[in-house]
């Protein structure tokens, strides 16, 4: 009779410091795996001896002739012994003898299985051998037993991993996109929205303002005299304006619907939904005297020896049948009036 080491009762559940440490490639070979073999001609009573003496044994593997034969669960082994003259049969005859009685069948996996591919086959089983111990070969000849409850709670723990790990993911992912369709629709030197972003959300607030009958107001903001400026200060110096006039015109518009987009070299826009023309004018002034407040260095500019602002203002409500050109149109006359009429101010599309 070879009877292996005895089984320590802190092995019959799967530490919640061990789960932790699983992974989606996790093998059986990780698990606490219970070493107890007999030689299928033990007496019956013996085996019955050390069920008693190990209360969380979920089995024993049968050896014969140094090769596997089998295994016999807790569960069944009880189960057998209970029946009518159970004790009589068994108690005194080979284990083997039991074992052919009951036609167990085995489960049994390489030490190097996945957890998750051992979990799926287990649960492929009959309602009647869902809960049978696995056997788990170690090397050649050398077998473990596996309780399956300890095998579902390694799965279950794998699962909420995997589910983290779908989540985080999903979320790396998100926030991947958000930056793809940030960087679509920003503008790479200033940051802020690009035309094609500005054509979008124009289209969208106009047919939006439409419905509601409310005002959309329109802001063109161009930097008097830019080309002189390039000129002087080169298209390094050039884009780092650009950079700060963008800056300035961002600071004073405040609502999160409003938007702030490079519509051309040295032009710039402002989208004002639910703004009356009163109020588009208030922040088209502030963007003004933000830009002019910088006192960026312009000595060749045809204004003032630093860098301005001409700027212009439409406010319409949307009709239906109308489309968002005729917004544009109008604020850029009011853009033309305040060039022809000096630079450095705010016009408003009558």
């Amino acid at each position: 009779m070879v009877v292996a080491k005895k089984i320590s009762s802190e092995l019959s559940v799967l530490p919640i410091s061990q789960a932790r440490e699983l992974s989606l490639q996790s093998t059986l070979g990780e698990l606490p795996l219970y070493d107890f073999s007999v030689r299928s001609d033990m007496r019956g009573g013996e085996v019955a001896q050390a069920f008693q003496d190990n209360p969380l044994l979920p089995g024993v593997i049968l050896i014969e002739h140094d090769r596997l034969l089998g295994m016999i669960s807790r569960r069944r082994f009880l189960e057998y012994m209970s029946r009518p003259y159970g004790l009589e049969l068994f108690l005194k005859r080979p284990i083997k003898s039991l074992y052919l009685l009951a036609n167990s069948d085995s489960l049994i996996f390489p030490s190097d299985t996945l957890i998750v591919m051992a979990a799926r086959r287990s649960l492929q089983r009959s309602a009647e051998l869902l809960y049978e111990p696995i056997v788990v070969e170690i090397e050649p000849t050398v077998y473990r037993l596996l309780d399956a409850h300890q095998l579902l709670v390694a799965q279950s723990h794998i699962h909420e991993l995997a589910s983290q790990l779908i989540h985080q993911l999903y979320q790396e992912l998100e926030k991947a996109n958000h930056e793809l369709r940030s960087l679509a629709t920003a503008d790479g030197l200033t940051k802020v929205a690009n035309r094609r972003r500005f054509d979008e959300y124009l289209d969208n607030k106009w047919h939006e303002l439409a419905r509601e009958q409310a005002p959309l107001s329109l802001i063109l903001c161009d930097i008097d005299c830019f080309k002189d400026y390039n000129d002087t200060y080169g298209h390094l110096g050039g884009d780092a304006c650009l950079q700060q006039v963008a800056y300035a015109i961002s600071a004073a518009v405040k609502r999160p619907a409003d938007l702030v987009a490079r519509y051309g070299g040295e032009e710039f826009a402002v989208i004002l939904p639910n703004t009356p023309a009163a109020g588009a004018v208030r922040v088209a002034e502030e963007i003004r005297m933000n830009v002019k407040a910088l006192q960026i260095r312009h000595i060749n500019s045809c204004v003032e020896p630093y860098v301005t602002l001409s700027v212009g203002v439409a406010t319409m409500v949307p009709e239906p049948g109308s489309i968002p050109i005729d917004l544009i149109a109008a604020a850029d006359r009011a853009l033309y009036e305040s060039k022809a009429s000096g630079r450095d101010r705010v016009s408003i599309c009558a």
